[in-house]
């Protein structure tokens, strides 16, 4: 027996539907605020990922030559792709371009809880605009979507420069060291390096800060202190509740100023669901230096944090029916589905019994059509939660069961 490959999975209808669900609302969610959706390939020249990221992720990416002798990669993310179609074909568009995505990515790593090796990202690129307005608005539409699907997390939003401003005298190999330690927040190590005697205790300080003012006061006054000011008193009219963290120290070599960070409250280690932050990338592929601002969130990870959450579904309705009734169960079929009713029928010739025994796992009502049923063009419609049970005319059954809604 052939197994699915190792990091995927396959999804029955019922996970497959509360995903749908999830997907519509998120899409109907970031569409308020103008985001309009892209698509890009699922494989790209490996070149891309690459340039962005260096040689390294080659270790953890799908890669491979095609027919061609090309070098070809399965996309292990979405931004650059978005970003290499904006430059490719959209960069004569009006700026600002408000743009979303939602697809598949496939990256070479261990599975584990909520990681997987083929995942899926929905994320925003808001490219040409540089402004805090534009960096609260791209932070707030993450907070509308996360609260949108119905998962519990928290928000932590700060910004690079005052790290930046902190590590800029460091040659870049020991600038990339010693952020390793500050994200493990690995003090002991970081005393270790042989950093000018006051450094390491500013970047401790700095991680551990609460506030605005309590970063400032360790950094001094840095040039970008009033838009991140502004940033922060637009996003809090906004009303998006946040915690203030200024010991991100992911990124410093690609994003450019603020950066943020989602983590559900129940997804143990890997809790991460969402991450971005302003950022430069259009030059990289050929275009001009570009401000943009974006996000990508775990979707898989999303549904995890999610758990056994009722999801509501539409109704389902069987038909069931004697052979007298079963040229006119078709038409009252027909009409159910007409009105946008999920609609079973039997195709096996079960007796009437066996019928009622299987809508039964399955439906929500039931439309009993017998000989006399078909004689008057009349259904015994039965709500299988209730037990009541009324003779209508199809059109009032259908009716009945439109206006019951969601179960």
């Amino acid at each position: 027996m052939i197994q699915k490959p190792r990091g995927t999975r396959d999804f029955f209808p019922d996970e497959l539907e509360a995903r749908r669900s999830i997907e519509k609302t998120m899409r109907e969610t970031v569409s308020r605020w103008g985001y309009r959706e892209v698509a890009t390939p699922e494989f790209e020249n490996l070149e891309l990922f690459t340039l962005r990221s260096g040689e390294g992720i080659i270790e953890e990416m799908y890669a491979f030559q095609d027919k061609g002798g090309r070098d070809i990669a399965l996309r292990p993310e979405l931004t650059a792709p978005v970003l290499r179609m904006y430059v490719n074909e959209a960069k004569v568009l009006n700026k600002p371009v408000r743009w979303y995505y939602f697809g598949d990515c496939f990256r070479y790593e261990r599975p584990q809880k909520g990681r997987y090796r083929q995942f899926w990202q929905f994320g925003i690129e808001l490219v040409g605009a540089d402004s805090a307005m534009a960096d609260a608005e791209v932070m707030a539409v993450g907070y509308d979507l996360l609260k949108a699907t119905g998962v519990s997390f928290e928000l932590r939003v700060g910004d690079l420069a005052m790290m930046r401003s902190l590590l800029d005298d460091l040659e870049p190999e020991l600038q990339k060291q010693v952020r390793g330690c500050l994200d493990k927040r690995d003090y002991e190590a970081l005393e270790g390096m042989g950093l000018k005697s006051d450094l390491a205790g500013s970047l401790t300080a700095l991680i551990e800060s609460k506030t605005l003012d309590d970063a400032f006061a360790i950094t001094g006054a840095i040039p970008e202190e009033e838009r991140i000011r502004e940033t922060f008193a637009i996003l809090d009219a906004h009303e998006v509740p946040y915690i203030q963290n200024f010991g991100i120290a992911r990124g410093l070599d690609y994003y450019t100023g603020c950066v943020f960070e989602a983590f559900a409250e129940n997804l143990g280690a890997e809790n991460q669901i969402m991450g971005g932050g302003a950022y430069r990338l259009a030059h990289l592929f050929g275009g001009e230096d570009t401000p943009s601002c974006g996000f990508a969130i775990g979707f898989d990870r999303v549904m995890v944090s999610r758990g056994e959450s009722e999801m509501q579904r539409p109704q389902t309705v069987a038909v069931v029916a004697t052979p007298e009734g079963r040229i006119f169960g078709i038409r009252v079929a027909a009409a159910f589905r007409q009105a946008g009713v999920r609609t079973i029928t039997d195709l096996m010739g079960k007796s009437l019994s066996a019928q009622l025994s299987q809508a039964a796992k399955h439906a929500d009502f039931v439309a009993v059509i017998g000989g006399r049923e078909a004689e008057a063009g009349m259904v015994t419609l039965r709500d299988l939660a209730s037990g009541e049970q009324q003779t209508l005319s199809i059109e009032e059954a259908v009716a009945g069961v439109v206006g019951s809604g969601t179960r």
